[in-house]
């Protein structure tokens, strides 16, 4: 019973998040604000961690279910995806640079303003 408690509060969030998404013309995902709003109540106490974490170890434990539709999805598009594999590649390893160099320089200002 626990559990589901934990589910319908992340689930009330998930739709709230999606609603100011919707009502800001879709600039950020509905998930990603419903999540921020999830840890700002967190945060503030306003949601109590306990009756949250049931669910979350329940869903982070059962994650990999949810990705086996992308896994299908890249099977069936392979020779879209071989088509453009140097493409594809590039944009990784320069995404991958990116995040790497814009946290490595964030954690340095943060550790140097302490």
């Amino acid at each position: 019973m626990r559990v589901m408690t934990g589910i319908v509060l992340i689930l009330i969030f998930w739709l709230a998040g999606n609603a100011v998404s919707g009502m800001t013309g879709n600039v950020v995902s509905g998930n990603v604000i419903g999540m921020m709003m999830l840890f700002l109540a967190l945060k503030l106490r306003a949601v109590n961690a306990e009756t949250v974490r049931p669910a979350a170890h329940f869903l982070t434990a059962n994650m990999a279910v949810c990705f086996v539709p992308f896994g299908v999805g890249l099977m069936v598009s392979y020779g879209a995806i071989a088509d453009n594999l140097a493409a594809i590649a590039v944009s990784a390893a320069v995404s991958t640079v990116l995040v790497l160099v814009c946290v490595g320089r964030v954690t340095q200002r943060l550790y140097k303003n302490r």
